[in-house]
């Protein structure tokens, strides 16, 4: 692994694991997640003149008026997902900076991952390059739509706010999958999780959280 990856000063393994000891604080359990959260460099995620804030416990800007998510809510909503078993195929709806993605794939076998910001895009894809994920399949598309050709998904998480559970998401959950979705309007949503039984979504409300919206169409 490069310097780059390896991170210095205030992106290095020593600020890594601070961060992975707050989050313990704040009640992640799964050793899996807090040992991908501890390899995984966030830096390369955000901008170079960020780079010295990316292991604070915060999200940070990553343009088009988009963020890269609070490391806590990336940990809570990916022990969610893992709570009930390994997912063996996941979607994730809203790609952004990718870093969601790159803490799931080292914990799943196949993840799907769609984003509407074609510029988004290409620099998240250049990252998984970087990193070797190779599990990772990219879309550009409408989130809202989820990837019908690949489904049914052992679990979806979506990673910005609809402000109702997207039907079409849930159609594309196989049986005892899970969704991990955040969902409201602007200011504050619930984070909610769904498991399919059948033809039956049973539905736990876990969490106060802040995403931006998820948006239709695509750029």
């Amino acid at each position: 692994m490069n310097v780059d990856i390896q991170g210095i000063g205030m992106t290095s393994q020593r600020t890594r694991d601070r961060l992975i000891r707050r989050l313990e604080e704040h009640g992640i359990r799964n050793p899996d997640v807090l040992a991908v959260m501890r390899d995984t460099p966030r830096h390369l995620f955000v901008d170079e003149a960020l780079a010295s804030r990316a292991y604070e416990d915060t999200a940070l800007p990553i343009g088009f008026r988009q963020t890269i998510s609070q490391p806590y809510i990336v940990a809570r909503m990916t022990e969610l997902l893992l709570e009930d078993g390994i997912p063996d195929t996941v979607l994730e709806v809203g790609t952004g900076s990718g870093y969601q993605a790159a803490v799931l794939a080292p914990l799943v076998r196949q993840l799907y991952s769609v984003e509407r910001n074609a510029d988004l895009l290409r620099q998240a894809e250049q990252r998984f390059r970087q990193l070797k994920l190779h599990n990772i399949a990219t879309r550009h598309a409408d989130g809202h739509l989820g990837w019908p050709e690949k489904s049914p998904f052992d679990g979806i998480i979506v990673t910005a706010a609809p402000a109702t559970l997207p039907e079409e998401l849930l159609r594309q959950l196989g049986e005892g999958g899970r969704l991990v979705v955040p969902v409201g309007g602007a200011g504050s949503q619930d984070l909610i999780r769904v498991t399919r039984r059948g033809d039956q979504f049973e539905q736990e409300t876990l969490d106060k959280v802040v995403f931006v919206p998820l948006v239709q169409g695509k750029t």
